[in-house]
């Protein structure tokens, strides 16, 4: 794993600094959404995905996609409450678990699509009771669930894209190299 320097503790809090940010947005189009077509709130669960995947993509480093959930989720709390971080690190958890489950040892991009849709097809599951999913037709339960698993695959795909481009302009350059070994 190598040492965690200031440069990746750094890109971590940018990113979970701005995804939180966004994430403070997303969260009120999302209720919203909620209190009108509930259906529809699902379709931008792929906001809570992107900051974990950009993290991980951009610096390839275990758990930099939690480390940026918590960040922004601290970013949140003063506008909601401390639950926004157990809120993000739930949505980051996901993105990271692939990746865990080969001991960081691959960085495959198809593992990151994996993250995106475990926790697209977990989340509605999970949120049953506050949606009244089982109260829905079979059907309307299988739109929901792919609406929102479409939702963060879409997420990640942006989120990608967003580390790519990012690394491209040289941002994860500093972040990604290893501190030197001290005797």
């Amino acid at each position: 794993m190598g040492k965690i320097t200031t440069a990746y503790l750094l890109t971590c809090a940018a990113i979970g600094v701005a995804s939180g940010i966004v994430l403070a947005v997303g969260w009120w189009v999302s209720l919203g959404l909620f209190a009108t077509i509930p259906f529809a709130s699902v379709a931008i669960a792929g906001l809570w995905v992107m900051p974990a995947v950009i993290a991980l993509r951009l610096l390839n480093r275990p758990f930099a996609g939690l480390l940026v959930g918590v960040i922004s989720g601290l970013v949140l709390a003063p506008f909601w409450t401390i639950s926004a971080v157990a809120t993000t690190v739930f949505w980051s958890l996901f993105p990271e678990l692939p990746f865990f489950v080969t001991l960081y040892r691959r960085w495959a991009t198809w593992l990151h699509y994996i993250g995106g849709a475990a926790v697209g097809v977990a989340y509605p599951i999970l949120a049953a009771q506050s949606f009244d999913l089982w109260s829905m037709s079979p059907p309307l339960v299988a739109l929901f669930i792919a609406l929102c698993a479409v939702s963060c695959l879409v997420g990640t795909w942006a989120g990608i894209l967003l580390a790519d481009r990012l690394r491209a302009a040289g941002v994860a350059r500093l972040a990604r190299r290893r501190a030197p070994r001290t005797a």
